[in-house]
């Protein structure tokens, strides 16, 4: 983790430090123990064991039979190869560990600077107290009594503040099963994927094998009945890659509006997070909702479409397609029940 060049962006140096020791599995910041993977990124011990868990649920625990396991880093999908002892294999980062100790000091002992409150735009005097429930949004008492908000229905702004963090904390929950649910469908996408081809490929040698008894009789035919396989293939794989994709670039997008629902919820003033937090939660709310990707048919990686058979007279070879001619059909159902008798 590159911890200097994070506190350097802009911002304020404690906010760039908190930003680095977030776990990108939790989302929260690292527990101890810090493992530190091979690709040199960090995970709380915890969530590590977790993702293991998940890639190999067949491991036990260390000093059973199985040799070891691996996972990919959740940051950069590294593969990691782990012995048998698992996440308990992988080396402490003390380093990180001791920031975080200093982090929180840091954090507990600092003051709260003059004029972080939000003061009023039309009363530079007066701070923000209370909440307009008419306008929805944070006001001072000056405004209720002579401004703009005289005759709004009002709310003490400790409450408003409560009931709308808790509504954001519900979201951000929302969002994070929504982003394991997108990871479970790439993963499906991904193995669908991969059985089109191994499929296709079954498909390409069982042809072969048929066409290579029948000779040079069978050659041209051979070759362009996998030809259309193989368009087949390509067709049905693009269009999986392109979901892969629509998927990928929906769960970035979710990520970083959990990551910036995050921040807001660790806002400790109520009138600073509600500045924000009624249009966050619409954003959220509007980003869980829409964004209905298409997904593909259950069987839709099968090529049994393109079997045939080539139990038939030699010449009828010249006919031979994926799908019969009508004319062809009765000499093939003929041929079909004399095989089964």
């Amino acid at each position: 983790m590159d911890l200097q060049a994070g506190i350097l962006q802009d911002g304020s140096p404690m906010e760039s430090l908190e930003k680095q020791l977030i776990c990108p599995i939790c989302l929260e910041m690292f527990s101890k123990p810090v493992v530190i993977l091979p690709c040199q990124h960090n995970l709380c011990r915890k969530c590590a064991n977790d993702v293991f868990q998940a890639a190999n649920p067949y491991w036990q625990s260390r000093g059973s039979l199985i040799s070891g396991g691996r996972f990919r880093c959740p940051s950069c999908r590294h593969e990691v190869l782990l012995d048998r002892h698992g996440v308990y294999g992988l080396q402490r980062n003390l380093l990180v560990e001791n920031i975080i100790d200093i982090y929180k000091q840091e954090c507990s002992s600092r003051p709260l600077k003059k004029g972080e409150h939000p003061m009023c735009k039309e009363h530079e005097d007066e701070r923000i107290n209370i909440y307009c429930v008419t306008c929805e949004v944070p006001t001072c008492s000056m405004c209720k009594v002579f401004g703009a908000h005289k005759d709004c229905e009002v709310a003490p702004l400790q409450t408003v503040f409560q009931g709308q963090k808790t509504e954001l904390n519900n979201c951000i929950s929302m969002l994070v099963a929504g982003n394991d649910r997108i990871q479970t469908i790439i993963s499906q996408l991904e193995d669908s994927c991969q059985s089109t081809e191994e499929n296709s490929e079954a498909a390409k040698r069982e042809l072969c094998a048929r066409f290579d008894a029948l000779a040079a009789l069978l050659e041209e035919k051979k070759a362009e009945l996998l030809q259309r396989i193989s368009r087949e293939q390509a067709d049905k794989t693009a269009f999986i890659q392109s979901l892969i994709c629509q998927y990928k670039e929906q769960l970035e997008k979710s990520s970083r509006l959990v990551e910036t629902a995050i921040q807001a919820a660790e806002e400790t003033g109520g009138a600073a997070f509600l500045m924000n937090a009624k249009q966050l939660i619409k954003t959220i709310v509007e980003a869980s909702k829409g964004g209905r990707l298409d997904k593909i048919e259950q069987g839709y990686e099968s090529m049994d479409a393109f079997s045939v058979s080539l139990d038939h007279l030699t010449e009828a070879v010249h006919a031979l397609d994926f799908d019969p001619a009508e004319e062809d059909e009765e000499y093939f159902d003929g041929e079909e029940e004399d095989v089964e008798e």
